[in-house]
């Protein structure tokens, strides 16, 4: 059975004009093992579902945002966006017709009082037109889903729909943010992680911690080796604790980990990986969004999530966001190893010559040279490591070929996962934190086979598909076998609120360290 099951792997892989590359163990042996996928998408009919482009995490004037509602739905019909989550810091948003929908007067009359709001509320009332000519209707189905309907200038129609009672909790807070949907809470007393996911769970919702890294203050580390170090007591103590909260409250779905141009995110995929390596031993999978937490138009289109649905409702959006049945998208990457890896790859597969591969490696170029900077003492200490790659206009537009997940499928048999791709170059394979191996997806169709890693992978598989129309990220296949890594624990004591301040003095100590090696090495 064991051989057999060894043919019928390398024969898909054959078939799919792919190579599986063995690897061996250390004693040069190749390990046979018997995986079982747990596969988020087995449920998915990639025959009849579609592709719901989703913004989770979008900001107007009636919190902290420059824009008003109307100026980013109209920028989000003419991005493309099917599905909308207006979650304004503190305000449970109940639609887009009418300000009195939601109790929006605390913290925009707060803001306002402190010169951080911008102009006057703008919302949308049952019909209108947009300032670029665009006219709408506004209409309320049968369900109680809003649905805004657009006839652009160009004649295209198109139908967003508004997630219901979006909202970034913990307005009162030092950055611990939780965006949470479908259910009406929130609370504008002095917050922390621990009250919003009680809260959200206790009422029905369902939630994600948001962009990680602005809390942590990994977004300012010069690379990923420093990122979330476990060697490290602060990043081992946020790390303990936001793993905790993800056990302790399944209606937090997972992490953002890829936002508003990727900058403070940029180590929030190690983050990622770091809690599932942790979660995945006993089952528990932790999903990622990406959004773009955008407070201006040209922040809009910077990341997204495609929702894979049957049809366009709030019940949908809900099982496909609980189920993992979702890909996260980003236009943007900050983080110089991956950046750096991806480059390699393109070079391999494709040469040097390409507008992507030119774009990905000024990127890294200028990342070397601020690492280099502060590694030599030319730059200051605490200088970031640099500009993410960006391939949306400065508007915010993106003028390329899109890159497509359109099927996925786990095989238990040949313990195998096949990825098919449209307009993607790249799919890198990650388990444990680690890239175990990169394709090449030209043809369209990228599979790893399992049993060719055995002595890699842990109890968890992810894949990213990259090209012109950037990231596209699959949820975590979790995988069980005959001596697996264990489930183990992780206690921690909690010091809510005050815990934030912990990362302000671990970057002061770090560029401290910096700036004294420079001084005597």
């Amino acid at each position: 059975m064991r051989i057999i099951k060894k043919i019928a792997c390398v024969a898909l892989c054959m078939s799919l004009l792919l190579g599986c590359v063995t690897v061996f163990a250390a004693d040069g042996t190749a390990k046979d093992v018997d995986f079982t996928i747990v596969d988020p998408y087995a449920d998915v009919n990639w025959d009849t579902v579609k592709q719901y482009k989703t913004a989770l995490h979008t900001h107007t004037n009636a919190s902290d945002g420059d824009i008003t509602l109307r100026q980013s739905l109209e920028t989000h019909a003419l991005q493309g966006f099917d599905l909308v989550a207006t979650t304004d810091h503190g305000i449970n948003n109940g639609g887009w017709a009418s300000a009195d929908q939601s109790d929006y007067r605390f913290i925009h009359t707060a803001l306002k009082t402190l010169g951080r709001s911008e102009g006057e509320l703008d919302y949308l009332g049952e019909r209108g037109t947009f300032a670029g000519g665009a006219e709408y209707t506004l209409t309320t189905a049968e369900n109680g889903d809003d649905y805004l309907h657009v006839t652009l200038p160009d004649g295209t129609n198109r139908d967003v729909m508004r997630i219901p009672h979006g909202i970034e909790n913990n307005a009162v807070s030092i950055n611990a943010h939780v965006n949470s949907w479908f259910v009406e809470y929130h609370d504008n007393t002095i917050t922390d992680y621990t009250d919003a996911l009680r809260g959200v769970t206790k009422a029905g919702g369902i939630c994600v911690i948001n962009h990680p890294g602005e809390y942590t203050k990994g977004k300012a580390d010069l690379t990923s080796d420093e990122a979330y170090d476990l060697n490290n007591a602060v990043y081992r103590y946020y790390i303990n604790r936001f793993y905790g909260l993800l056990q302790r409250y399944p209606a937090c779905i997972g992490i953002d980990m890829n936002s508003k141009g990727d900058s403070r995110t940029r180590y929030d995929r190690k983050l990622w990986d770091i809690l599932l390596t942790r979660s995945t031993p006993e089952s528990r999978n932790i999903f990622a969004i990406c959004s773009s937490d955008a407070h201006q138009t040209d922040k809009i289109n910077t990341g997204y999530t495609r929702l894979l649905m049957e049809e366009q409702t709030s019940a949908a959006a809900r099982r496909s966001l609980e189920s993992g049945a979702f890909f996260a998208c980003s236009y943007c990457n900050g983080n110089r190893e991956e950046l750096i890896n991806i480059q390699e790859n393109l070079g391999r597969f494709y040469g040097t010559e390409g507008d992507l591969y030119k774009q990905v490696a000024e990127t890294v170029s200028a990342m070397n040279e601020r690492v280099d900077g502060v590694e030599n003492g030319t730059l200051k200490a605490d200088a970031g490591p640099g500009d993410p790659l960006r391939l949306v206009d400065k508007e915010g537009y993106f003028n390329g070929t899109e890159t497509f997940i359109t099927s996925i499928e786990a095989d238990n048999d040949a313990d195998s996962i096949t990825v098919r791709t449209e307009n993607a170059l790249l799919v890198r394979w990650i388990a444990d934190g680690q890239v175990i191996a990169v394709t090449r997806a030209d043809g369209g169709t990228s599979t790893l086979c399992l049993d060719d890693y055995t002595g890699q992978i842990g109890t968890y598989v992810r894949a990213e598909a990259f090209g012109e129309g950037g990231t596209v990220y699959t949820q975590p296949f979790v995988v069980h076998y005959d001596g697996q890594p264990a489930q183990q624990r992780y206690p921690y004591i909690a010091f809510p609120v005050i815990d934030a301040l912990f990362a302000s003095i671990r970057t002061l100590l770090a560029a401290a360290a910096r700036t004294l090696h420079n001084l005597f090495r």
